[in-house]
């Protein structure tokens, strides 16, 4: 009993010091990244230096980022395989990675900047919460994180507390934190700490002053047989569009390294593309975050059909040629636009159609159904659980359980 009583209470400081760190860091990424997104749309004439923008960071990710290339891909491998720390200086060279992105008008999101920002100060906790207890024990101290389940259960709680700030949804940080490691399985065992780590992370990033979007409050509609055939359909469509982000991005970052070796150019390449693909296009609504067309996709019935698909290629160029951001917020887009489509298409209430698309694009492509339905509802109100949920299973099964992350691991046969 005292072992446990000892043990709650170790997850509740650690939990609360990962949160702690994860929101105000979250509030100060966010707040730059509204001043970036503000100047560019203020000065659309800075997204002509995208290319150089990318030869800078790529110069910098070269110098001095090698260790922390690999961003997300990284947090979870260290979460199975235990390891070296992660790299404190992943934390402020990913945020100003993003912010330089987003200034420059890269197609890109948030949330791998705040998974991976949360993970190097949750392990940079953990390995001196080691360093202390082993002084204190007269231990030994090694170079990693020390007592190794302790180290993953506080990687879980970093994914959970920076993804949970960064969107304002605590408790879907916290299952994303233990769902998003394995796919098929949800790591239980640092429920605690993820759970306290997202909620304190959010309560701190409000409390900084950081509003979050207001998306529509869904309306009540009843799943009668002909409506569950319809998101069928849907889960169908998202699967496909799903899995073609996940190929062209990894795809376009197979290419990019054989045909491109140096990466500074590799960025600067990609960035002359989405330059390129501007001034075709002649709008900027499918750069940075994309977040206007996203709330406008709830109720705008002459939304162009072909938006997803712009975004989905503007985003697989941007993150395939190694700009930093993260994809949840561009599927969302994807997913939005093209619910608005289907919904239109099948005669499903547009608010509806959209918001389930949004939920369940990532929720497919991230393999985190869970997460994402409960992200729906506190996003979108609780009338969207059932249809999310519906969708967002099926897509997940659809799509054969592809993912934007290489290094999850897949359930071992029992």
């Amino acid at each position: 009993m005292a072992e446990q009583a000892k043990r709650w209470l170790q997850w509740l400081v650690l939990g609360a010091l990962v949160g702690a760190a994860c929101g105000a860091g979250s509030a100060g990424f966010l707040w730059l990244l509204a001043l970036a997104t503000d100047y560019r749309e203020a000065h659309t004439e800075i997204i002509f230096a995208l290319p150089g923008a990318g030869l800078a960071v790529g110069w910098l990710y070269e110098r001095f980022g090698k260790p922390i290339a690999r961003g997300t891909n990284l947090v979870i491998d260290t979460v199975h395989e235990g390891g070296p720390r992660v790299p404190l200086r992943m934390a402020p060279m990913v945020v100003l990675g993003t912010v330089v992105t987003h200034l420059f008008g890269g197609s890109a999101g948030r949330e791998g900047t705040a998974v991976q920002m949360g993970a190097a100060l949750a392990d940079a906790l953990a390995h001196g919460f080691h360093r202390v207890s082993g002084r204190l024990m007269g231990r030994s101290v090694d170079d990693g994180g020390g007592d190794r389940p302790l180290r993953r259960q506080l990687l879980a709680a970093g994914i959970a507390g920076g993804f949970g700030a960064v969107f304002g949804t605590p408790i879907a940080g916290a299952v994303f934190g233990l769902e998003v490691v394995v796919l098929g399985r949800v790591e239980y065992d640092a429920l605690g700490p993820a759970l306290v780590a997202a909620v304190v992370g959010d309560q701190v990033t409000r409390g900084l002053g950081i509003v979050h979007t207001a998306y529509p409050t869904l309306h009540a509609v009843s799943l009668d047989p002909r409506l569950g055939a319809k998101w069928v359909v849907v889960a169908g469509a998202i699967a496909l569009v799903a899995t073609a982000f996940i190929e062209l991005t990894h795809g376009i970052k197979r290419v990019a390294a054989r045909s491109v070796t140096w990466p500074p150019l590799r960025l600067a390449v990609g960035g002359a593309l989405v330059v390129s693909a501007w001034q075709l296009l002649g709008s900027t609504d499918e750069l940075g975050l994309g977040i206007p067309t996203i709330v406008r996709a709830f109720s705008d019935d002459g939304l162009p059909p072909w938006t997803f698909a712009v975004k989905l290629v503007l985003t697989a160029i941007t993150l395939g040629s190694g700009f930093l951001g993260g994809e949840v917020t561009p599927l969302f887009f994807i997913g939005a636009a093209l619910g608005n489509l289907l919904a239109r298409v099948l005669g499903i209430p547009l608010e509806l159609g959209a918001g389930v698309g949004m939920a369940a694009m990532f929720a497919c492509a991230s393999n985190t159904p869970l997460a994402l339905s409960i992200m729906a509802v506190e996003l979108l109100g609780a009338a969207a659980l059932p249809h999310v949920l519906i969708v967002s299973a099926l897509a997940y099964v659809f799509s054969g359980r592809r993912s934007i992350y290489p290094s999850q691991r897949v359930r071992p046969d029992r």
